[in-house]
């Protein structure tokens, strides 16, 4: 696909339905490639990613980690790849300046290169979703993730069963959300 980025933009949207073709893996390293170039706090680059392709540790996610109370996510059985998204925090950026400035900046940082990921592989004419409600301790044990990492997210990954659609999104005019100088 050979599109601008305002057009990524708009028609990125929440993938949930998921044709069942593996992606490539030359594909998957653009998408990581496009988050590993982001900024981040003190440039402490805290991102870390688990690419997951394998059909039987997909199978154990979408049934111990997307079960239960999380189980509206179990769509997510459809997807080929799913990528855990975790971050390192180093002390300065992720713990003391956090901690007085009380924002949490590895979600910054994670939120940018998330964002990065989705739109790259909008690009590519795949399709995403951002999962954030899933049980983090069972896939911490599945994926064997250290207790030092935290997993922010998990992204699915995947050729859109449905083209994407611009119009099925409904979004705030910009006369709702932009204030000049104040808000008002």
């Amino acid at each position: 696909m050979n599109i601008s980025l305002s057009d990524v933009i708009k028609i990125r949207q929440s993938v949930r339905a998921y044709l069942d073709k593996p992606v490539k893996d030359n594909l998957i390293e653009e998408i990581i490639e496009a988050a590993r170039l982001c900024p981040s706090a003190c440039n402490s680059q805290p991102w870390r990613f688990i690419v997951v392709t394998d059909k039987n540790i997909k199978d154990q996610i979408t049934s111990k980690v997307l079960n239960g109370i999380f189980l509206p996510n179990s769509w997510a059985k459809t997807a080929p790849v799913i990528i855990a998204v975790c971050a390192e925090l180093s002390f300065v950026p992720h713990t003391a300046a956090s901690t007085l400035k009380k924002t949490k900046l590895h979600l910054l940082d994670m939120g940018i290169a998330i964002e990065q990921m989705v739109l790259k592989a909008t690009e590519l004419g795949l399709g995403t979703c951002i999962i954030g409600w899933f049980n983090g301790k069972t896939l911490r044990k599945i994926l064997n993730i250290p207790n030092s990492i935290q997993t922010v997210a998990l992204i699915t990954l995947g050729y859109p069963e449905k083209p994407l659609d611009v119009n099925l999104r409904e979004k705030l005019p910009l006369e709702k959300i932009l204030f000049w100088n104040k808000y008002k």
